[in-house]
This record gives C-alpha cells, structure tokens and sequence, in this order.
C-alpha cells in the first residue's frame, strides 16, 4: 500500500520559515515525479511546486516562486519543500503528491499557518 506522510507543518510568524517533509512508501519512488500543493479553508488545491523524478528540473507557480524550494532524496524517498519568508496568505494545508503516467497518489496533508 502506498503511504505520502507530510510532516513539519505548524504555526510560524510572517517573515518566518518552515521546512516540510513528506516521506514516501514506494517501491519506485525514483520514478515519480513529486509536487506539493496547498489548499486554504474556501479555496480549491493548487499546485505549489514540482520536481522531476530524477530532480533536474523544478517549477514552481508564482505562489512560491522566490520563496519556495522543492528538493528531493531518492534514497530516503523524501521530497522537501523549504518555505521562507513565509505570509499570512501562505496558510493553509499542504499535500505532497507523487505521479508517475496514470499513477496518481496524494498525502494526507500537513497544516501551516502564518501568523503573529
């Protein structure tokens, strides 16, 4: 069964960072491409930041451009998303989701809140 189980989430000041983690339980985790999204109470899910399966390539929505960076360790089948420089408008929950052609598989999601 496969399991996404994000972790690091919580309550940060404005300006402030925070690092997420989400740990995978795939066998061929090298082979998905990885992304984080968030959803904020009365708002739909949308795509945070990406990073290929091999991690060459990242692409981030103007959401977290700057801000944001996605890393992964294939050999810890770990996907990161550091935040800096955090808002008030970044809170909300936060879903890693693995790819891989039409293999689709969502965590359970961690929840962030920026405020002072």
């Amino acid at each position: 069964q496969v399991q996404l189980v994000e972790s690091g989430g919580g309550l940060v000041q404005p300006g402030g960072s925070l690092g997420l983690s989400c740990a995978a339980s795939i066998f061929t985790f090298s082979r998905y491409a990885m992304s984080w999204y968030r959803q904020a109470l009365g708002k739909e899910r949308g795509l945070v930041a990406l990073i290929t399966s091999a991690g060459c390539i990242t692409n981030y929505t103007d959401s977290g451009k700057g801000r944001f960076t996605i890393t992964r360790d294939n050999g810890k089948k770990t996907v990161y998303l550091q935040m800096n420089s955090l808002k008030r408008e970044d809170t909300a929950v936060y879903y890693c989701k693995a790819a891989r052609g039409s293999f689709t598989f969502w965590g359970q999601g961690t929840q962030v809140t920026v405020s002072s």
